[in-house]
């Protein structure tokens, strides 16, 4: 996914994003602020999964949400 749409649609995403991923804080998610990279790097430290299933996982979540 682009980055600057995520970045554009944050506002709109942020409840989708805390679905998906629950254990990730309001904080977090204020953090994350669109960033597709600080998302999948909270995402890896949130669920103690590799980097490379984080960012899976979150490109596969961005495509869906395009």
């Amino acid at each position: 996914m682009n980055t600057d749409i995520l970045e554009g649609k944050w506002d709109q995403l942020k409840g989708k994003v805390q679905q998906q991923w629950g254990e990730l804080t309001n904080d977090d998610v204020d953090v994350i602020d669109g960033n597709v990279q600080e998302l999948a790097g909270k995402v890896q430290e949130r669920y103690g999964i590799e980097k490379d299933e984080a960012e899976k996982q979150v490109d596969d979540w961005c495509n869906k949400h395009k």
